[in-house]
C-alpha cells in the first residue's frame, strides 16, 4: 500500500526553535481524493443519500469482516452511540463510570436520567480502577461504564467479573480505541456493548461519525430500531432516536480503510519516538501492558504540576506547536456534576495532562523540536 503523506522530514537546522508551519495535535487523514470521488460518483448514480443507504451497509460489513466485530451498527456520532447503548440495555438509576474521561461519558449518563457514580484511575494510569468499583455499587447499581482513555484498554477481565457477581451491565466506551486488540480480539468486542468514534480527530475516522456493538442479536435488534426513531415502515414502536448517517460519511469510511495499515504504522513509529526521547526525563508517560494491540491513538505527557504544564505549553506554542489538554477537567470537576474531591487521582491528572500532536504525515522533526522544547523547560525543574 503506498504511503499517503510522509512522516519523516528533515530535522530543524541547529538553532531552530520554531516549526515553520503550526503542529496541531492532531490532523485528519484525507485518502487520495479520486478514491473518495469514485464513491461518491456512485452515491450519485443511485441517488441514495441517507436513510441506511449501500454505502453505510457495506461500511458496516467491512468493519465486521476487517476486525472480527459481530454486530456493527454505524451512526451520527459517537456521543449519541454512547445515549443509545443506555437506552439499548434499558439501563435506569446509578451507573459506575470514570472521572478521567471527556465529558461526554458523563453527559450521555446524566441525558438519559441516571446518576453517573465516579470511581478514581488506576494507580500510575489512566482508566477506571477495577479495584475499587464494587466499594461503589449500591441496590440501585444497574451498569458500569468505562472508557478505554487514549485507547488503552481497561482491566476488561476484572470489570466483567464484577459485572457478573452483581447481575450489571457493562458499556464500553471506545472513543479513542477503534484498532486496538486484547487476547487477539478487537477491545469493541467486550462488554454488552462496546461504542466508538469516527470523528475527524480520531485514528480512522469518516469526519463525524460513531458506532456501536454487540453480542446479543435482540439488543442489535434494539439499536437499529432506535437508530431510526424507533420507526417501522409507517409504524413507530419506540421512542428513538434520528441517529442515521449519511452516505457521504459511510463513504468517507470505505475510502479511509484501505490506508488503516499505513495510518496505524505511521502513528506507531511517532509514538515510539517521542517515547524515546522522553524516557528519561520526569515526565510520566503511558504504559502499554504486554500482549496489547495499541492503536497509538494519543501521546499523553504528564508533568509535575500545573504550573509546568503551563510552562511547557506557553514554550511549544511559541515553538509554533499546539498541543492540548486533554482531559481537563476530570468528570467530577464539570460545573453541572460538582463532585470535586470525589476522585483525588483524577483531579490532579487532569491538572496536569497533556496530549502532543500525533498524526498521519506528522515530521519527525517536528516531534523532535517538541520533545527539545518540553526537555528545556523541565530540565529547570
Amino acid at each position: 500500500m503506498s504511503t499517503v503523506g510522509s512522516s519523516v522530514a528533515p530535522a530543524p537546522s541547529a538553532g531552530l526553535k520554531r516549526w515553520p508551519e503550526p503542529v496541531f495535535v492532531t490532523k485528519a487523514f484525507l485518502p487520495p481524493l479520486a478514491d473518495y470521488n469514485e464513491l461518491m460518483r456512485q452515491v450519485w448514480e443511485n441517488g441514495w443519500v441517507t436513510n441506511h443507504g449501500p454505502m453505510v451497509r457495506a461500511f458496516e460489513k467491512a468493519l465486521v469482516e476487517r476486525f472480527g466485530l459481530e454486530h456493527t451498527v454505524y451512526m451520527v456520532n459517537g456521543t449519541i452511540a454512547l445515549n443509545m447503548a443506555i437506552r439499548a440495555l434499558e439501563l435506569k438509576d446509578e451507573i459506575i463510570t470514570t472521572a478521567f474521561t471527556h465529558p461526554v461519558t458523563t453527559s450521555s449518563i446524566q441525558w438519559e436520567n441516571c446518576t453517573p457514580v465516579f470511581v478514581d484511575v488506576e494507580p500510575g494510569g489512566f482508566n477506571i480502577d477495577a479495584a475499587r468499583i464494587e466499594e461503589k455499587i449500591t441496590p440501585r447499581t444497574t451498569a458500569i461504564m468505562a472508557t478505554h482513555v487514549y485507547g488503552l484498554p481497561c482491566n476488561v477481565q476484572a470489570i466483567e467479573a464484577i459485572a457478573r457477581k452483581h447481575g450489571l451491565k457493562v458499556i464500553y466506551d471506545g472513543a479513542h480505541a477503534f484498532g486496538t486488540g486484547i487476547n487477539g480480539r478487537s477491545i469493541l468486542t467486550y462488554g454488552d456493548i462496546s461504542t466508538t468514534s469516527y470523528h475527524a480527530t480520531k485514528v480512522f475516522h469518516t469526519i463525524e461519525g460513531g458506532s456501536i456493538h454487540c453480542s446479543d442479536p435482540a439488543v442489535h435488534q434494539r439499536m437499529l430500531l432506535l437508530r431510526t426513531m424507533g420507526q417501522v415502515d409507517e409504524n413507530f414502536l419506540a421512542p428513538g432516536l434520528n441517529a442515521k448517517a449519511s452516505e457521504m460519511h459511510a463513504a468517507m469510511g470505505l475510502a479511509n480503510l484501505p490506508y488503516y495499515d499505513d495510518i496505524l504504522g505511521q502513528r506507531k513509529h511517532q509514538w515510539q519516538r517521542y517515547a524515546k526521547a522522553l524516557a528519561g526525563s520526569t515526565v510520566m508517560l503511558a504504559t502499554v501492558p504486554e500482549g496489547i494491540v495499541y492503536n497509538h491513538s494519543y501521546f499523553p505527557a504528564v508533568f509535575r504540576d500545573e504550573d509546568e504544564l503551563n510552562r511547557v505549553r506557553t514554550a511549544l506554542n511559541a515553538a509554533n506547536v499546539f498541543p492540548r489538554r486533554y482531559f481537563r477537567p476530570a468528570t467530577t470537576l464539570l460545573p453541572y456534576v460538582d463532585r470535586k474531591g470525589d476522585c483525588p487521582m483524577a483531579e490532579s491528572l487532569s491538572s496536569r495532562v497533556l496530549c502532543l500532536p500525533l498524526y498521519h504525515g506528522l515530521p519527525d522533526g517536528a516531534i523532535d523540536l517538541t520533545v527539545e522544547v518540553i526537555e528545556e523547560i523541565v530540565s529547570k525543574g
